[in-house]
C-alpha cells in the first residue's frame, strides 16, 4: 500500500513539475525577447509565498493543480500601464509570439524525450512500440503446445525441428526480409512466417552486413487468444514458427540512444494524435461505466487515473511503464494544447496568425493593416469550449474515482 501512495505521489508530482516547466517555457522565451513577464506562479488558490526579482514576481500557491506566467499585453485587450504598452506581447512580430504561445508545448515534448532517452540507457525502452525485428533468444527446438509456457519452455527431443538453430540464426541478428518481402518490425516477421511451410528465404543484418539464410518453417500446434473475447480459452490452431524470441526491451549506448528515443518519440507522437482523434467517440463509454458498465482500457483518464495506474505500475515494480506513462501525458498535453481553440495556446496562435495573413490580404489591395483581433467577439466560442472542456474532465474525473482502469 505504501509502495502505491508513493506511486501515486510521485506521479502527481511529476505533473505538478511539467506543468511548471510548461510555464517556464512561456516565461523563458517571453524575457528573451525583451516582453515584459509581470508574474510566474505555480499552483492556483491562496498564495503560500512570493518574492519579486528584477520586474517579475515568481511565487506558489496552495492548489498543485497547474500554473501561470502573466505576460504583458497577451492580447489588445489586456491593460497594460504606459510603461508596459513598448513591451506588450501583442505589439512583437508574429514569429516571436508563435514562439512565446508555442514553447509551453515544446517544453512537455522536451520533457517526454528526456525520460525516454534516460529510460533507453538506463532500463531500456519497450519493444512493443518499437517492433525492432532483432532476435534475442533461439530455441533449440519447436514443438506442438497447447499453453505459452510450453511455448517458452519446450522440452526437446533428439530429431525435433529447430528450424532457426539449423538455418544459423544468432541472436543479435536483425531479420530484415522473408522470402524478399520486407519485415521491418517483428509482428511484420510473425505475420509472414505464420502462414508459411517448409524452405523460406530469409535476410538478416549481423554485424552490419546483409545475410542470406534458409529457414525450413515448421507448422505446429500453438494456443490463440480470441481478441473479441480475451476471457474465453486460447484456441489451438496450426501456426508457422522458427523458434526465434525478440527481445521486449531494448538497450542502447548513450549515443544510439538519441535514435532510439527519437523513434519512440515519432511513435508515440502518431499514437497521441490517433487518441486524439477517437476521442469524442470514447466519451459515451466514460459515462457508460460511470453507471456501472465495464470500463474500456483505451477510454480518457484523468490526471486522477493516470496517478492511480502511475501509483499502481510503482507498487507492482513496473518502473518503466510509470516513466512510458509520464511520457505519454507529456506528449498529449503539449499536442493537445496546440489545437486551434481558444483559450489553448493553439488558439492563440490561430489567432495571430489570422492578422497576419488578413493583414497581408489588406496589403496587396492597398489597406493599411486591421489591427488586433477582438477577443471579445470570440468570447462566446471561447465559454463554449471551455464549459465543453470542463465538463469532459468532470466526467472522467468521476470515472476514474468510481470505475478506476486497473493494471491487474
Amino acid at each position: 500500500m505504501l509502495a502505491y501512495i508513493f506511486g501515486v505521489v510521485l506521479f502527481a508530482l511529476g505533473i505538478c513539475v511539467s506543468v511548471a516547466l510548461h510555464e517556464a517555457g512561456h516565461m523563458v522565451t517571453a524575457k528573451a525577447f525583451g516582453m515584459k513577464v509581470r508574474r510566474y506562479f505555480i499552483g492556483f488558490g491562496p498564495k503560500i509565498f512570493s518574492f519579486r526579482r528584477g520586474e517579475t514576481e515568481y511565487g506558489l500557491k496552495w492548489i498543485p493543480l497547474g500554473g501561470f506566467c502573466d505576460i504583458a499585453g497577451m492580447t489588445a485587450l489586456d491593460e497594460v500601464t504606459p510603461d508596459e504598452a513598448p513591451r506588450a506581447m501583442w505589439r512583437f512580430k508574429t514569429w516571436k509570439r508563435t514562439v512565446v504561445l508555442a514553447a509551453g508545448s515544446v517544453t512537455h515534448f522536451i520533457l517526454g524525450f528526456i525520460v525516454l532517452y534516460l529510460m533507453a540507457v538506463s532500463m531500456g525502452l519497450p519493444n512493443a512500440l518499437i517492433g525492432k525485428a532483432q532476435v534475442d533468444t533461439v530455441s533449440p527446438c519447436v514443438q506442438n503446445a497447447t499453453t505459452n509456457e510450453q511455448v517458452l519452455n519446450p522440452d526437446c527431443k533428439p530429431g525435433d525441428p529447430a528450424p532457426a538453430k539449423d538455418a544459423g540464426l544468432r541472436p543479435g541478428d536483425e531479420i530484415v526480409s522473408v522470402n524478399g518481402v520486407s519485415t521491418p518490425t517483428y509482428p511484420d516477421v510473425i505475420a509472414k512466417v505464420q502462414a508459411l511451410t517448409g524452405p523460406t528465404r530469409l535476410e538478416v543484418r549481423r554485424d552490419g552486413q546483409l545475410v542470406p539464410l534458409t529457414v525450413d518453417v515448421a507448422q505446429v500446434d500453438r494456443p490463440v487468444a480470441d481478441a473479441s473475447n480475451p476471457q474465453a480459452p486460447p484456441q489451438v490452431v496450426k501456426l508457422g514458427t522458427i523458434g526465434v524470441g525478440f527481445p521486449t526491451m531494448l538497450h542502447f549506448s548513450p549515443v544510439a540512444a538519441f535514435g532510439g528515443a527519437g523513434a519512440f518519440t515519432a511513435d508515440m507522437f502518431a499514437q497521441t494524435w490517433d487518441r486524439l482523434l477517437e476521442f469524442p467517440e470514447r466519451i459515451p463509454a466514460v459515462v457508460h461505466s460511470i453507471f456501472g458498465g465495464e470500463r474500456d482500457p483505451n477510454t480518457p483518464v484523468s490526471v486522477v487515473g493516470a496517478s492511480r495506474i502511475g501509483g499502481e505500475a510503482v507498487e507492482a515494480g513496473l518502473w518503466s511503464l510509470f516513466l512510458i506513462l509520464l511520457a505519454s501525458l507529456n506528449f498529449f498535453v503539449g499536442v493537445f494544447n496546440l489545437l486551434p481553440l481558444l483559450p489553448l495556446d493553439g488558439g492563440h496562435i490561430a489567432v495571430t496568425w489570422y492578422e497576419r495573413v488578413r493583414d497581408w490580404l489588406r496589403g496587396l489591395r492597398g489597406k493599411a493593416a486591421g489591427g488586433p483581433v477582438d477577443y471579445t467577439k470570440l468570447s462566446a466560442v471561447t465559454m463554449v469550449l471551455v464549459f465543453v472542456g470542463g465538463a469532459v474532465t468532470l466526467l472522467t474525473v468521476t470515472a476514474d474515482i468510481v470505475n478506476p482502469i486497473r493494471l491487474q
